[in-house]
């Protein structure tokens, strides 16, 4: 028997090819800047974790993308997606639970032969405050950070990182 290796960062192809399924539209994906929360730039936070409770991956989304996935995925008006990320600031309860279902289904991505079943512990909505010791796992540098385009509904940023 061999020891599993450790979680792999997703390929760019592979994120596409499952928000594209998720969403049943296109979604386009290229290089990004990191995703990283401040006060005015507020993101979502996915934990994931192995069998023993250990964290083994996070995938942070800022409001475009959170809006616009869970929108897209609960078959929401780009409007009310648009005008969270524009005006509100913050997502309604219906785009947070969507929001859950991509996260959850975005797990996957981490469950590749060898390594250590990856399962969505929580997410953290837009805005809501990450506990300190995940805070400081954010900026890892084992990370893949992409852009994201959601047809008809709009643009946003995804991380996936491995601490």
């Amino acid at each position: 028997m061999t020891a599993p290796t450790g979680v792999q960062l997703p390929a760019s192809k592979d994120i596409r090819d499952m928000l594209t399924g998720l969403v049943g539209k296109p979604v386009a994906v290229s290089p990004g800047a990191p995703v990283t929360p401040t006060p005015e730039r507020p993101v979502s936070v996915a934990v994931y974790v192995d069998p023993q409770m250990n964290v083994n991956a996070l995938c942070l989304m800022d409001l475009g993308a959170s809006a616009y996935t869970g929108s897209a995925l609960a078959l929401l008006p780009p409007g009310g997606a648009q005008d969270a990320v524009e005006e509100d600031g913050e997502l309604s309860g219906m785009q947070v639970e969507a929001l859950y279902e991509v996260v959850n289904v975005l797990s996957a991505l981490f469950n590749v032969p060898g390594a250590p079943h990856s399962k969505l512990h929580k997410l953290y909505a837009p805005g809501e405050e990450v506990p300190g010791d995940l805070a400081g796992m954010l900026s890892a540098f084992n990370r893949i950070d992409l852009n994201i385009e959601v047809p008809t509904y709009g643009k946003g940023a995804l991380s996936f990182v491995v601490p």
